[in-house]
């Protein structure tokens, strides 16, 4: 996990893999990361009475989370809190100015969309634009804030002429996917990876034989084990503010990032179907 790492992968990484930790383990790393004076000296001994384990207790935490040891956990955290010491202080508080809210919201913005893309898997990228490219039908199944996010990228693809139809009813989404088959493709949207009936409408869909895909924060998910490509975005929580708001803002750019993608597969037709949607809503304009 840490062999040519970047830095501002290192605090996301380890929050994904929080639904493999035990509630104990949980609270370790979480001591670890409540530290502001973790450094590449602090000793294992103190981690582990700050915590009340014992050292062999964070040893095994570290390798859980895919370092070689205490070691190589403590410098890659270390050099994380190092670049971002500055978000880590910025918790959003009820006695903050109006100037203090407006600037911490967007540096937290700031650091979703950074450490996103020092955790992405290019890979993952083109083959989700080759799926939905490919595909004869497109179902995008999210409820609440998720099924915004499947609206605004389907509203996108509509533009350049790629048709999706977006679900975020569960009646609704388990229909539609029974009557897919091997030339769809299914995304389900879920910040936790574990909303059920988008989990339910994904599993349908791939027993029908269609391309799946799943958009969440954690790789390790019930949602992403019934993917085949997975699209991770990430945001630190904070008291007010949460994990999700972040979060969203990533994913947003992440789909966008799918969306230049598919489009570049045909540019000529994307090119000219956006011309054509444009056109067509043109006149609704004033002026």
């Amino acid at each position: 996990m840490s062999d040519g790492m970047d830095p501002r992968s290192v605090g996301p990484r380890i929050r994904m893999m929080r639904p493999n930790l035990t509630p104990l383990e949980a609270k370790v790393v979480d001591s670890v990361f409540e530290r502001r004076d973790f450094s590449a000296e602090t000793a294992l001994k103190d981690v582990a009475e700050a915590a009340g384990v014992s050292e062999a207790m964070v040893v095994k935490i570290a390798k859980k989370l895919g370092f070689s040891g205490y070691r190589d956990f403590r410098q890659n955290v270390a050099d994380y809190v190092r670049l971002s010491v500055a978000e880590m202080d910025d918790d959003l508080s009820p006695d903050d100015s109006g100037a203090e809210i407006v600037g911490k919201v967007f540096r937290a913005s700031i650091q979703a969309l950074e450490e996103t893309l020092a955790i992405a898997d290019v890979a993952a990228f083109e083959r989700a634009a080759d799926f939905i490219a490919q595909g004869r039908q497109r179902d995008f199944y999210g409820i609440g804030g998720s099924a915004q996010i499947a609206r605004d990228v389907a509203h996108k693809f509509l533009r350049i002429g790629i048709r999706a139809s977006v679900y975020d009813d569960a009646h609704m989404m388990a229909m539609s996917a029974s009557l897919l088959g091997t030339r769809d493709v299914a995304v389900g949207f879920s910040h936790s990876g574990a909303t059920l009936v988008t989990l339910e409408a994904l599993q349908i869909a791939r027993r029908r034989g269609a391309r799946t895909i799943a958009i969440t924060n954690y790789p390790h998910s019930a949602l992403a084990e019934v993917a085949d490509v997975v699209l991770c975005s990430t945001a630190r929580g904070s008291p007010l503010l949460g994990e999700n708001a972040a979060a969203r803002i990533a994913q947003l750019s992440l789909l966008d990032a799918i969306y230049v993608l598919v489009a570049r597969r045909d540019i000529r037709s994307a090119e000219a179907n956006l011309a054509l949607t444009r056109d067509a809503v043109r006149e609704k304009r004033r002026g």
